[in-house]
């Protein structure tokens, strides 16, 4: 049996599979290449290594905490169940007619995702409920049997059920289901009253069928890997990361994979929010690049920002609407297709385009020496100086720079004039302002100004363009931790276990019913500690309440955070109050005279964590030495720059030292350019300020 204090977080990424051992207060980890083919291999390989580190077998493994993109993955390749659809008459075509809005008004060529499922896949019951939940239209159960019997003919791996106002009474929906564990029990079932119990049917079906889509996929690794682990000895409790920032069991997660759809991000969020509470940042701007993507998320009171709704495969990369929205609780980022393996080419108007394409692991960029003959942004920080080729994952994989300069001269540089260097340089700029230009406009939408902000950086990439960001964006400080390579991984085991519950109760301020809020609330939190509660039976359980509301008439609320009190005791004008207070904070006034509604309720159930230890001021130390020196290309001078190379663990705590610079460690390089310099605290964290400029 394992040990209490002995866990591992296991992120499978794009191209990397990151493994953290934590035993003692002591951390042990590596990076892996993902196996496509079967993603327990990574898992197991990465286990062994850390276990070696840390001198123990997988016996002594207490947790294990897991975070994955199969399930985004799924949903974005296509390669999910064959699955089938039952809704309300009439409404068969919702998922394809979506919201008949256009996010590019002008666009003549306007393309749409196409519907996860089908036409013919997509099948109706005679049925219908009122918005109140009372019945219009009965449910016949024959009806119900001769549609089972006709699904079961098909062969259908899994089957969505989404009625219209099933979220306020789910007795439909339930005698489905009930059908089909009688007449079809190896099918399996998502109910939308079960997977997304909200109003907006398109969003409610689309979540509900690509839940039911990825179902079989998501349960047969779950149960594949649960059995590898154990055959190599690790029996332990295996729970996964969810997208909402908080951690779910394996049970959970084979019934409702849809909520692993951003877990990896969402480690890597809770990771940051940890780093700015030891160093009392109440404003962080998180940045996590990997091999495949970039990810942006605001942290304002060490708390990552949320929402209910996200999208997935977008067809216009920074085009709200663009993709297949998935409404679940979430944490609210900007996802860019810029990671170290995003493929690059020339666009018919000889601009440099970078992405969504990637490399991946398998054949990877092409310094990898796999196969790869198209330039990836690792081939150009590789050609930059930015890497050492004899280095990289902690000198598991050979870089070939050859490789990396002949494959920018063939995509890039026959077609734009340019040599390898310029090549580069161009991609990295492309990179970079993509991800600057996505931060800002992130920021905008939420009525921030970056200059306030702290960028915290992990990732395998993200310090090696961290910096070059900063100068982008005007901001002043960046924070690299300690074991920043590997950070949604350890984020995944300082994540709490939580669960949030949701309701559609429409209701208008002016008809406000408090002894009705006072028992949906008790209800919800009722649901959402029990979930908790049977991932930990020990742990204490603090629940945050939320409402999202809004103006009547206006087509999206805003969420709106109560106390506990406020649930409990609820009270319209106080309500009212803190609506306005948010809008005002968003839109920059508020709109006298007009009725407010309350659309969706939320209680977020979660375990209490002990709040991280401030970092305290170090005393000055001497300045680290360098172990060489390496041609850097700085692109604010446009010029290469001979910048020391530093080993990490060379920073005391205390010491300072001016770029250029890069420094290494097993797992990523920092990149610091001229205009910036870096201190090191006492808990192993960098300090990238801007560089005093000094009188001559």
């Amino acid at each position: 049996m394992g040990q209490a204090g002995t866990r591992l977080g296991v992120d499978i990424g794009g191209t990397f599979t990151d493994v953290v051992l934590e035993r003692g207060g002591a951390w042990f980890s590596t990076k892996v290449l993902t196996t496509y083919g079967a993603p327990e291999d990574a898992i197991i390989d990465g286990m062994h290594q850390v276990c070696a580190k840390a001198g123990i077998s997988p016996e002594e493994i207490g947790q294990i905490i897991h975070g994955t993109t199969l399930a985004t993955n799924a949903l974005i390749e296509r390669r999910g169940a064959k699955t089938a659809l039952i809704t309300t008459e009439g409404f068969r075509d919702v998922i394809e007619m979506r919201t008949e809005s256009r996010f590019e008004q002008y666009d003549l060529n306007l393309t749409l995702p196409a519907p996860l499922l089908p036409r013919n896949r997509r099948y109706v019951v005679r049925e219908r409920l009122d918005a109140r939940g009372d019945v219009l239209v009965p449910l016949a159960r024959a009806d119900v049997e001769t549609l089972v019997d006709e699904i079961g003919a098909a062969g259908y791996e899994s089957v969505a059920v989404g009625l219209l106002h099933s979220y306020v009474n789910d007795a439909h929906e339930r005698l489905i289901a009930e059908v089909l564990a009688e007449r079809l029990p190896d099918v399996l079932v998502s109910l939308s009253s079960e997977v997304s119990p909200q109003m907006r049917e398109y969003e409610r079906f689309n979540t509900t069928i690509a839940n039911a889509y990825i179902k079989p996929l998501m349960a047969s690794y779950l149960g594949r890997l649960r059995a590898r682990l154990a055959d190599e000895g690790a029996e332990c409790p295996v729970f996964l990361m969810h997208s909402g920032g908080g951690i779910m069991s394996l049970e959970s997660a084979a019934e409702f994979p849809v909520r692993l759809v951003e877990s990896g991000p969402a480690g890597g969020a809770i990771f940051a929010a940890d780093i700015a509470a030891r160093h009392g940042v109440e404003k962080a701007l998180s940045f996590d690049m990997g091999g495949t993507t970039a990810k942006i998320c605001l942290i304002k009171s060490q708390t990552p920002k949320t929402a209910r709704v996200f999208e997935v495969a977008r067809t216009y990369r920074f085009k709200k609407g663009s993709g297949m929205p998935i409404s679940i609780p979430v944490i609210d980022m900007v996802e860019i297709g810029a990671g170290g393996g995003s493929l690059a080419h020339v666009d018919g108007m000889n601009q440099i385009r970078v992405g969504p394409e990637s490399a991946g692991s398998e054949p990877g960029p092409a310094c990898y020496g796999r196969g790869g003959d198209k330039p990836a942004v690792t081939d150009a920080d590789l050609v930059l100086g930015k890497l050492d080729p004899d280095n990289f994952a902690g000198g598991s994989i050979q870089l070939h720079a050859a490789q990396s300069a002949q494959a920018l001269e063939a995509v890039i540089g026959t077609k734009l004039d340019m040599d390898a260097t310029e090549a580069a340089f161009g991609l990295a700029e492309v990179v970079d302002e993509n991800m600057a230009n996505a931060a800002r406009v992130h920021a905008v939408e939420n009525g921030e100004d970056l200059a306030d902000y702290t960028m915290i950086a992990f990732g395998g990439a993200a310090p090696l363009h961290a910096a070059r960001l900063c100068e982008k964006l005007g901001v002043g400080r960046l924070l690299v931790p300690e074991g920043a390579g590997v950070g949604s991984a350890i984020g995944f085991l300082k994540a709490p276990f939580s669960f949030e519950a949701n309701r559609s109760v429409f209701m208008r301020l002016a008809a406000f019913d408090a002894s009705a809020v006072t028992d949906l609330f008790a209800e919800m939190k009722s649901e959402a500690t029990a979930f908790v509660r049977s991932c930990d039976a020990q742990a204490a359980i603090s629940a945050e309440h939320r409402v999202y509301m809004r103006y009547a008439g206006q087509g999206w609320e805003i969420p709106v955070s109560l106390t506990a009190e406020l649930a409990t005791k609820p009270d319209a004008a106080t309500y009212q109050a803190l609506f306005e207070a948010e809008y005002k904070t968003l839109f920059g006034r508020v709109v006298e005279g007009m009725g407010i509604e309350i659309t969706v309720w939320s209680v977020n159930a979660f375990t209490t964590q002990e709040r991280a230890d401030r970092v305290t001021e170090s005393a000055p130390a001497a300045t680290p030495q360098a172990s060489g020196t390496r041609a850097l290309f700085d692109p604010a001078k446009g010029a290469v720059l001979q910048a020391d190379v530093v080993e990490r663990g060379a920073f005391a705590a205390g010491a300072v030292k001016a770029g250029p610079m890069v420094i290494t460690e097993a797992e990523t390089t920092i990149v610091v350019p001229q205009s910036r310099s870096v201190t090191a605290h006492a808990d192993g964290t960098l300090d990238v300020f801007i560089q005093e400029k000094t009188d001559v």
